[in-house]
């Protein structure tokens, strides 16, 4: 009986556990372990964040899917990785520390044929002098919990609103490095929207605050689409939108220190600059979760596992390049650890082998560097295919071929909302293929296919919005034919 432990229990992990157990059955284990007792789809925290939906409809508990599906559940904080064994035995094994109510600080180690790394990111709030909602001055709607105190927050300033006040709303990234600018992108649209409904948008001044070098570049570089015979670029089509919704942007700029009333910031164009704000949501930087790695001597080799960001190495090129060298080959298929094949790293916690958006500097030095987005359908195929290479390499032995799912060949899709309400809301609903711009093979559509590269806002985006909403909450569930919803 073969032994697969995947620490992380996000879209990545969910969905390797999920599709691993189906093959497997009995047969085998299937371990999950994760610190969080709930399942949330992080995409819908948006709607949470603006009042719109309930904590309760992004999250469920985990433990008792787990039962029903038959995979053994650790709500545990997963701390060090022993990948050739210890003095006791040598398979590989996981230090846990267990953070359920029961179990509350025990440790335990855990051993593995197999292990996948889906542990997410570290919120990185310490990054930025005065970010986040504990300790600092900022809200955030990166966990249930963090939209709920959001949306209680831009329900005050309403209420000011109401009462005659003018307010300034700030929205976008805590940190020069940050990722998930779509997430940023879309509660700023989001908050126009509420201000809108409310009837006191003419009193508002809202402000998206953004480390990229350009509306519509979201981290990947930005999107050439063909509308009605003329290419149109992602830049282009933001800035068309965000003029008709009257929000200001500040590109191209990190914040360097918060205090209760004030953003500073470094900008690359002009320098350093700072806004006053009533209300702001600024996103953290991602971090690895911070694992250790350890030999059967007991000799730390963090960094024959892990890139200095915490995030697991993997079949990727991570040679030092000028910007202008790196390919999409560069970037990983298999997501096995090149050390330990038997270990692999998916969504957020393998390192990108490089920037897609080029890095740049303000003069003072400030880095100012979307990092590459590994989130949401291209977590749950790379989730998939690590589960199904390790279904065949227990069934089929070591020669087996693995699954792949490469981001430079991934095509995914994206709908943005930028507005809730069955007949006045809207979505920007876009498609790119692939994920990684190739700009050997696409050289004039930046790097993309542009017969798959499409966007389009309007009500019907919203409305697909809500009803994958629902599907992935299904899926999730792992409720009946929940696998033939594709990931």
């Amino acid at each position: 009986m073969a032994r697969i432990v995947i620490l992380g229990a996000g879209v990545a992990g969910h969905t390797a556990a999920l599709h691993a157990k189906r093959k497997l059955g009995a047969e085998h284990e299937v371990v999950v372990v994760s610190p969080n007792s709930k399942w949330n789809w992080i995409p819908s925290n948006i709607w949470v964040g603006v009042g719109r939906m309930p904590a309760k409809k992004v999250a469920f508990p985990l433990a008792p899917i787990y039962r029903r599906t038959h995979i053994d559940f650790h709500q545990a904080l997963a701390t060090a990785i022993w990948p050739d064994g210890d003095d006791d035995e040598p398979r590989g094994a996981v230090d846990i520390r267990y953070t359920d109510p029961k179990r509350s600080g025990q440790t335990a180690r855990l051993r593995y044929d197999y292990l996948i790394n889906a542990t997410g990111p570290k919120l990185r709030f310490e990054a930025t002098p005065g970010l986040g909602p504990d300790g600092g001055h900022t809200a955030s709607v990166c966990t249930p919990g963090h939209a709920v105190d959001a949306a209680a927050e831009l329900e005050d300033v309403i209420e000011r609103l109401k009462a005659g006040q003018r307010q300034t709303l700030v929205v976008g990234i805590g940190h020069g490095t940050c990722t998930c600018e779509g997430a940023a992108f879309e509660y700023a649209l989001n908050v126009d929207h509420e201000l809108r409904e409310a009837g006191v948008r003419d009193r508002a001044e809202v402000v998206y605050l953004t480390n990229e070098p350009e509306l519509g570049d979201f981290g990947v570089g930005g999107m050439v689409f063909e509308e009605k015979g003329r290419r149109v670029t992602s830049s282009e089509w933001m800035e068309s939108y965000f003029h008709e919704r009257g929000v200001r942007a500040i590109t191209h700029a990190a914040p360097t220190e918060i205090t209760d009333r004030v953003i500073h910031y470094d900008s690359v164009a002009d320098g350093p600059g700072s806004i006053e704000y009533d209300f702001a949501m600024l996103l953290p930087p991602f971090g690895g979760v911070g694992l250790s790695a350890f030999d059967r001597n007991g000799v730390d080799i963090t960094d024959e596992l892990f890139a200095p960001s915490g995030f697991m190495l993997v079949d990727a090129d991570y040679g030092t390049k000028p910007f202008e060298e790196w390919r999409a080959a560069d970037w990983p298929r298999t997501y096995r650890s090149p050390r330990n094949p038997n270990i692999f790293g998916v969504g957020i916690a393998f390192a990108p082998p490089h920037a897609i958006t080029r890095p740049a500097r303000t003069a003072a030095g400030v880095v100012v560097a979307p990092s590459p987005p590994r989130t949401g359908m291209p977590s749950g195929m790379m989730g998939k295919a690590a589960a199904l290479t390790i279904v065949d390499l227990i069934r089929q032995g070591g020669d087996a071929r693995p699954h792949e799912a490469p981001m430079p060949e991934l095509a995914a899709a994206c709908i943005a909302s930028t507005g809730v309400h069955m007949l006045r809301g809207s979505a920007a609903t876009m498609t790119m293929s692939p994920v990684v711009p190739d700009y050997q093979r696409y050289p004039d559509t930046g790097g993309r296919n542009i017969d798959d590269t499409r966007g389009e806002i309007g009500l019907a985006g919203h409305w697909l919005k809500r009803m994958l909403h629902t599907a992935f909450m299904y899926k999730a569930k792992a409720l009946p034919f929940w696998y033939l919803i594709p990931e």
